[in-house]
């Protein structure tokens, strides 16, 4: 058998030491019965201390892998450990099965560890990325999302998506204004999940409808960290009847945004904003991201785990 032992890295000579002597266990590579290599052997053959050789063996023999035999030397058990197996010992037992098979199909060393490197690179999504220029606008996006999904969402600019590290292990999504300049910089075949835009005008509309006319001259906040919200709430406000000194606009990214807003008999806001408003606001907050496009994310979730329930791809 074959040892490989790296003094420059994290893990102690002892744990390398041990877990490759498992590892040529459960692949069979050192079969039942099997005399292994003496304390003094092992230290002389990679330069290891005698101390160390001697613990690992104690170890392995403490765990049920291998026993003392007096005068003679440390052998490989005939059998297996009867305690159950720790995940990483589990894991190992998994690869020395899969070397084994491996070695019987004459398949090399190098050409399992190449196969294994691709299958880790392919491993299924676990997170939601929002591809979206404007980073106030994805902060809304992401906030709403996040709310209703089991996978974590991030946001990034689009030049950052032609970066293979940015999109890897994440399901991209964007907006529909912004799909056709998303989809060229992604790599060919790339799944790209365009949101669909919640029609927030229509139900601002209704709500107005029920608003006015009794409350006309009362006073409304309007507040966002997105300024294209601010405009497009206050021209909507205006058509509808409300008189523009009514209104008052409040930019969230700005220091002391929320002043005044404790006199308004409501404040018409984006999702994100409505949880930062002062406590004692009557928040009308609108989302931007529609419920049929958030059951579709989550029904991509659920496929996903149905087809790789072990994190592994499929």
């Amino acid at each position: 058998m074959r040892l490989w032992l790296n003094r420059s890295g994290e893990v102690s000579l002892r744990e390398q030491l041990s877990t490759q002597i498992i590892l040529g266990i459960l692949c069979d590579e050192l079969p039942p019965g099997r005399r292994l290599p003496s304390t003094r052997e092992l230290a002389r053959r990679f330069g290891i201390h005698a101390n160390t050789a001697s613990a690992t063996y104690r170890q392995l023999e403490q765990d049920g892998w291998v026993e003392f035999r007096h005068g003679s030397g440390v052998y490989v058990r005939r059998t297996r450990p009867a305690t159950p197996l720790s995940p990483e010992v589990a894991v190992d037992e998994l690869i020395g099965d899969l070397v084994a098979k491996s070695r019987k199909l004459g398949a090399s060393q190098s050409l399992v560890a190449e196969r294994l490197r691709r299958w880790l690179a392919l491993a299924p999504p676990s997170r939601w990325l929002l591809i979206e220029p404007d980073p106030e606008l994805g902060r809304i996006v992401v906030h709403e999302i996040a709310q209703r999904l089991s996978w974590p969402v991030i946001a990034c600019p689009p030049n950052d998506c032609q970066e293979p590290e940015s999109t890897q292990g994440s399901l991209p999504l964007v907006l529909p204004s912004k799909a056709d300049a998303v989809r060229k910089l992604l790599p060919p075949g790339t799944e790209l999940t365009v949101l669909q835009v919640h029609p927030v005008a229509p139900e601002l509309q209704s709500y107005l409808q029920r608003y006015l006319p009794e409350h006309g001259d009362d006073l409304v906040g309007i507040a966002s960290r997105w300024q294209d919200f601010q405009r497009i709430a206050q021209t909507m406000l205006v058509a509808a009847g409300l008189r523009p000194e009514s209104l008052l606009v409040r930019d969230a990214t700005q220091p002391g945004w929320e002043r005044g807003l404790e006199s308004t008999s409501a404040v018409v806001c984006d999702a994100a904003t409505a949880g930062e408003l002062p406590r004692e606001c009557y928040s009308i907050a609108f989302r931007l991201i529609a419920e049929s496009s958030l059951t579709e994310l989550r029904t991509i979730e659920s496929r996903h785990a149905v087809a790789a329930p072990d994190g592994l791809p499929v």
